[in-house]
């Protein structure tokens, strides 16, 4: 069942909602005593029943409550109402790793610093005998102060006798799983897990692999048309090389994820301690005032450009060949200029704006057809123009710095689509017809709503949009954004 905003559990007030999963409800709430924002995460009573899922439940707890660490969500109470179990956890302001993914790959930069507090919250729950199990983007949140590890409902406590403070806890635990079943989300699932074996600190060493690849590259480490297909690229594929993707990517973070995700359990890392090492040491500014991954791009820049030099400088000392064997000197000539003409779609005509792709290769223009404007596309290395449906009425088109998407105006609305095609997405309301925009590798849009008025900046996925720039109020000005 799902609580009602304002009903009580002990001394907290349910707020509103904040999602749902197999292992439960979770809410935004205020603790009436200390006057603070809560998250609480309840099993619904209709699967209180289910002894499994109440002692995975019960043992989510426990694993919370023994670990202490900046980047481990902090478990606040446990508490018990109307047949109702749930948890207190620390409310965090941010988005799921997730979320951050669907708007592409993250910066390398990022990715060092997510990916090395990731792995030290997991080699926190290591050395406590807890394996998380379900380690993946919708299990981390992205705040202002790092990451913080989520939800620990399928973790496995260690039976042994180094599981130091936990270990009587862990002694009479009865496992919660047969041998051969699978826990954890597929695309993340160690080879280990998907064949129903036992999980243990390295199988989270390989989901790290599998959350890095992806911040990285903004792809899946492993995909599959079904989950067989799925299964079988785990057990038996190498994901494509990073540098396919990301070709600056250097060549110790390739090697770090590759290590990570080897088949073999043996053969990978065997501590998520040292996967932290490894990229602090990659992130952190040597003497010089770089990093070894920065040092590492800054020679992968320098080796091409010698071989392109090199390359040049062969280039020319053919030429030179050539010129001396026809005995022959020639003044040099001035390239002439490139020209090509840019047509008017059939029935239609040119509107105002024109933009140009940050790659140079694609022309996204405005054209007016029966009264009405539209965006179009045209690829430079083609004499056609592509319409681009839904986007009737826009004006000032500009571009995403990837070339991928290009944001307009329509309706007193920002909007964006794909330069392939699609559905377009408003990404707010503006009220006015708009004067422009850029977009930023950073993923903010800066636009121009108006001619006479500020700036304003507004996030790539849409949302509330907040002035940028401000006006003097003595005197009029403009301010007006094109590329």
């Amino acid at each position: 069942m799902m609580l009602a905003t304002g009903a009580r559990l002990g001394p907290y007030e349910i707020i509103g909602a904040l999602g749902a999963g197999g292992m439960g409800e979770v809410y935004r709430a205020r603790d009436t005593r200390l006057e603070r924002t809560v998250a609480i995460k309840v099993l619904p009573a209709d699967l209180a029943a289910d002894a499994d899922r109440r002692a995975r439940f019960e043992r989510e707890a426990r694993a919370i409550s023994s670990l202490n660490h900046p980047h481990i969500c902090t478990l606040h109470d446990v508490g018990h109402q109307d047949g109702i179990d749930y948890l207190v956890m620390e409310y965090m302001e941010g988005e799921t790793l997730a979320d951050r993914l669907e708007r592409g790959p993250l910066p390398l930069d990022d990715v060092l610093r997510y990916g090395g507090e990731m792995a030290g919250a997991l080699g926190r729950a290591h050395r406590a005998g807890i394996v998380h199990r379900d380690l993946k983007p919708g299990n981390v949140m992205l705040t202002r102060a790092g990451v913080k590890l989520l939800d620990f409902g399928l973790a496995k406590l260690r039976v042994d006798g180094g599981a130091g403070t936990l270990s009587a806890l862990a002694t009479a635990e009865k496992p919660l799983t047969g041998e051969g079943t699978l826990l954890g989300t597929l695309p993340y699932m160690s080879p280990e897990q998907v064949e129903g074996g036992e999980a243990d600190a390295r199988s989270d060493i390989w989901a790290l692999g599998t959350v890095l690849y992806e911040m990285a590259t903004g792809k899946r480490a492993f995909e599959g048309k079904s989950q067989a297909s799925l299964i079988g690229a785990i057990l038996k594929d190498e994901p494509p090389p990073i540098t396919n993707l990301q070709p600056l990517a250097p060549p110790v973070f390739e090697h770090l994820v590759r290590t990570c995700l080897e088949k073999d359990p043996d053969e990978r890392w065997q501590s998520a301690h040292d996967v932290a090492t490894e990229l602090k040491w990659m992130s952190v500014p040597s003497e010089a005032g770089e990093s070894a991954t920065a040092a590492s791009v800054r020679r992968a820049r320098r080796e091409r450009l010698a071989w392109a030099t090199t390359a040049a400088l062969a280039l020319a000392l053919a030429a030179t060949g050539i010129a001396l064997a026809r005995l022959a000197w020639r003044p040099p000539v001035e390239s002439p200029p490139t020209r090509f003409a840019v047509s008017a779609p059939e029935n239609a005509r040119f509107g105002a704006s024109f933009a140009l792709s940050p790659n140079g290769r694609q022309l996204a223009f405005v054209a007016e057809s029966a009264g009405r404007t539209s965006l179009w596309v045209r690829p430079l290395d083609s004499l056609d123009a592509r319409r681009l449906d839904g986007t009737e009425g826009a004006m000032f088109p500009f571009w995403s710095p990837d070339s991928r998407h290009i944001g307009f105006f329509a309706d007193k609305s920002l909007k964006r689509i794909e330069a392939s095609g699609g559905a377009p997405r408003a990404l707010g309301q503006i009220g006015v017809e708009g004067r422009g925009g850029t977009w930023s590798r950073q993923g903010v849009i800066v636009y121009a709503p108006d001619v006479d008025g500020p700036l304003y900046r507004i996030p790539e996925a849409g949302g509330e949009a907040a002035p940028a720039t401000r006006l003097p109020t003595t005197e009029p000005g403009t301010i007006r954004l094109a590329e």
